[in-house]
Order: C-alpha cells, then sequence, then structure tokens
C-alpha cells in the first residue's frame, strides 16, 4: 500500500472492547495506545457528558492524528506523549489516583506499517528504523549491525519463534563481512530467504515476518514494556474497574494471560494446611476464560485484524 501521508486508524474488535471496557459518564479511562484515536472516539461518546479519556502513545504522529481528530472534546480528552509503561507516572502528573478502564490495543499500527519512513514494511524496500518512538536511540538497521551473531539469533528466536534464526543470524553476519551492513529491508528479505528452505518458505504467510516482528520488539522493548505497563495500570483500576487488551501475537498473549492469571489468584497456601495462612485475596476477576477472536465480518473488512486476540478482566 502506498503511503499518502493520512493516519488512519480502523479501531480492532470495537463492539468488543466497548462491551467490557463500559465507559460510562462520569468515569475515567486510559487508552494506553492512544494511536490515531479509532478507539478513543468511540470510548469518549460514552464517557460524555462528565467522563474524562487519557490517550497515551510514545508515537507523536499518532498523538497529533489522534489531537485532531478530538479536537473538539478537549474538556474531557486528553492526549500525553508516554510510553504505556508509565502509566503511573502519567496519572500521577495529572493528579489521577484511580481509573475506571484500561485500553492496550497493542502491536504495530496500519499507519506505520503503511509508512516507508517508519520502516517497519518488508513488502516495501525501506530503511530499517521499526522505532515507535522516534526518540529511541537504536534502530533496527542499528542492531543488525552492531549485534553479534548469538544475540541476533537469540532475538529472532524468543521475540519471532525463528526455527531459522542461526542461520538468518549467520548470513547477516557473513554480509556485514562482506557487503557491510543490512540497511534496508530488502536486503534482510533476500538474507531471510537464502536461510530457510525452499518447502518451509513456502508455508507459513512471508517467510520475512517473524524475523521482522523481533527486530520490532527488540527495537521497542515491546514484551517489557507490556508487563510493567500492565502491571501499572492493573493497580491504578478501582474496584469494579476493567481491563482490556488486544494482543496480536502468542508473545504477547501469553503475558496478558499469566499477568490475569497471577493477579486472579487467592489463596496460595499449601493445600495441606487447614486454614488459610497467606490471607491473599484476588484481586482480579478474568471476563473471558478464552481470548475472543474478531468476526468474519470484521476479518472480511479489515483484514489486518485476523491475529487479534482480546481478553478482559475486572477489578475485585
Amino acid at each position: 500500500m502506498v503511503y499518502r501521508g493520512n493516519f488512519r486508524h480502523t479501531p480492532v474488535m470495537l463492539p468488543e472492547v466497548l462491551k467490557f471496557l463500559q465507559p460510562l459518564s462520569g468515569k475515567i479511562v486510559i487508552d494506553a495506545t492512544l494511536g490515531g484515536g479509532g478507539h478513543a472516539a468511540a470510548i469518549i461518546k460514552q464517557l460524555l457528558p462528565t467522563g474524562r479519556l487519557v490517550g497515551i502513545d510514545c508515537d507523536q504522529e499518532a498523538l497529533q492524528a489522534a489531537q485532531n481528530r478530538l479536537s473538539t472534546l478537549n474538556e474531557a480528552f486528553q492526549a500525553v506523549k508516554a510510553n504505556f509503561r508509565e502509566i503511573e507516572q502519567v496519572c500521577t502528573q495529572l493528579g489521577i489516583g484511580a481509573v475506571d478502564g484500561l485500553l492496550l490495543d497493542l502491536g504495530v499500527s496500519s499507519h506505520q506499517l503503511d509508512c516507508p519512513k517508519r520502516g517497519f514494511s518488508y513488502r516495501d524496500d525501506v530503511h530499517l528504523d521499526m522505532r515507535m518512538d522516534k526518540t529511541l536511540p537504536v534502530t533496527a538497521a542499528a542492531l543488525l549491525a552492531d549485534l553479534p551473531q548469538q544475540e541476533l539469533a537469540g532475538i529472532f528466536r524468543a521475540y519471532g519463534e525463528e526455527k531459522w534464526a542461526r542461520r538468518i543470524a549467520s548470513l547477516i553476519v557473513k554480509h556485514r563481512r562482506h557487503k557491510g551492513p543490512v540497511l534496508n529491508s530488502s536486503q534482510l528479505v533476500e538474507i531471510i530467504k537464502a536461510a530457510i528452505p525452499a518447502p518451509a518458505r513456502r508455508k507459513g504467510g512471508h517467510p520475512a515476518k517473524r524475523v521482522f516482528q523481533a527486530l520490532r520488539i527488540a527495537v521497542n522493548a515491546e514484551l517489557d514494556n507490556l508487563k510493567k505497563g500492565l502491571n501499572q495500570g492493573i493497580k491504578l483500576l478501582r474496584p469494579g474497574g476493567r481491563v482490556v487488551v488486544i494482543a496480536y501475537h502468542s508473545l504477547e498473549d501469553r503475558i496478558v494471560k499469566r499477568i490475569f492469571r497471577e493477579y486472579s489468584r487467592g489463596c496460595i497456601c499449601p493445600p495441606d494446611m487447614p486454614v488459610c495462612g497467606c490471607g491473599r485475596t484476588p484481586l482480579l476477576k478474568i471476563l473471558t476464560k478464552r481470548p475472543l477472536f474478531p468476526s468474519e465480518e470484521e476479518l472480511a473488512e479489515n483484514p489486518r485484524a485476523k491475529s487479534a486476540r482480546l481478553r478482559a478482566a475486572e477489578k475485585c
């Protein structure tokens, strides 16, 4: 897709988000991954006239797009440039002690994928940037240029679940040695294709998608940010408050599932203890026993939602 300069944001699983988030007038909701404001625009309508929506995003272009979209709602809407790992700090700065709702729509946005200068795409020949926040010091190209073979293989394996991680890392280092650093997506795609046997390349979609995912996660510290941001957000929820998370791959979803499960646990005393001695009570009630997926109707209109999975929980 050719980028035309407009910031599109088609909100994924919007009916499900509204159903579980339950935004009502007077409540305070944090959209911690604001993007272009697609979810926020729908949420804020239900928060009016006395509710408040705080939108957080580390992408300045996304913030500007959301502010333009919601410019008539200044009293009810506030946008903050930050990473969602800083939710607690943002709320402290805004004088917010507790919130009624938290939304995390993870992953990369359509705008970031479609804009060549952002360097996320493996389908176009772009410079390998991949920073969601352009102030971050290290790009994907820098990682490929500087990291030793073993560390590159570890990134591809851990964050991309790439079976051929060692062979790909080996060819990247060989390319560096003989031809110079891997700077563009076309160079990296050719290396990946050369490293993966032909039968394996024909399975599971584009052969480069796992390595590109891994680099993006590493550049933006996405999994560490998710753990920190979700833990902080859950603690900020007032009793009855809801948290909704949309993940796009198994690594994210496993983290959300594990954190929800941990907060939903009650007594952790050994089974043979006749009386509870730990005094632990659940902090969360899980509302989705299994992740929810987009409807067939939504996928027909927005194929990029295919990998989305939603989990929700309520503060006890």
